[in-house]
C-alpha cells in the first residue's frame, strides 16, 4: 500500500508542479521560446487547451491552470482516500485541502526556485536557458527588495530575505490555519 501512496503522490505532485509553472510562466511574461518553457506548454496543453474554451483568462491570470491546478491535487487526494483503508470521503473537507496543497506547493516550487538560482548563480558562466527562465520567474519577487536593500560587497542577499519571508508566512499560516502542517 505504501509503494502505491507513493507513486500516486509523486506522479500528481510532478505534473501539479508543471501546472503551477505553466501558470507563473504566463504571470511572469517568461520567454516562452525558451526549451523550458516549451516542455513545460507541450506537457499541460493537451489538458489546458479545451478548458481555455470554457474558462478564458482574466487579465494575465490564466484561469484554467489554477482550475486544473486544483483538480490534480483534488483527484490525488480523492485517489489516496478510495484507497486507504477506513478512508473517509468528505467532499468539503477534500475541497479544502486540495486548496491549501496547491497553495502550499507553489510556495515550495517558488523555495526551490529560489535556492536553484541562487545555487546556480554561483557556477553559471553564460547564458543558460533554465537560468535565463529561473531569472524571469524570480525577478518579481526580488526586485521590491533590491530597491530598498541593494548589494551589499558583491552580496545579494534578496534571495535571503525572501525566504526568510516565505518561512514566516509558513509558519503563521500553520498557526491559524489547523490542517496547514497535515497537507
Amino acid at each position: 500500500m505504501n509503494a502505491l501512496y507513493f507513486l500516486i503522490d509523486t506522479v500528481f505532485g510532478l505534473y501539479l508542479m508543471v501546472v503551477l509553472l505553466r501558470f507563473w510562466l504566463q504571470l511572469a511574461r517568461a520567454d516562452f521560446y525558451n526549451p523550458f518553457s516549451q516542455f513545460v506548454i507541450k506537457a499541460t496543453q493537451p489538458i489546458i487547451a479545451p478548458m481555455r474554451r470554457v474558462l478564458p483568462s482574466m487579465g494575465s491570470v490564466d484561469t484554467a491552470s489554477i482550475v486544473l491546478a486544483f483538480l490534480v491535487v483534488l483527484i490525488k487526494f480523492s485517489i489516496l482516500t478510495a484507497i486507504t483503508p477506513n478512508g473517509q470521503f468528505d467532499p468539503l473537507v477534500l475541497g479544502l485541502f486540495s486548496l491549501v496543497s496547491v497553495l502550499k506547493e507553489a510556495g515550495f516550487l517558488l523555495f526551490m526556485v529560489l535556492i536553484l538560482r541562487a545555487l546556480l548563480s554561483w557556477f553559471n558562466q553564460g547564458h543558460n536557458p533554465i537560468v535565463m527562465v529561473l531569472d524571469q520567474l524570480t525577478e518579481p519577487f526580488l526586485r521590491p527588495i533590491r530597491r530598498i536593500l541593494p548589494p551589499m560587497g558583491g552580496l545579494d542577499l534578496s534571495v535571503m530575505l525572501v525566504l526568510i519571508g516565505m518561512n514566516f508566512l509558513n509558519i503563521l499560516l500553520a498557526q491559524y490555519i489547523p490542517f496547514w502542517t497535515l497537507v
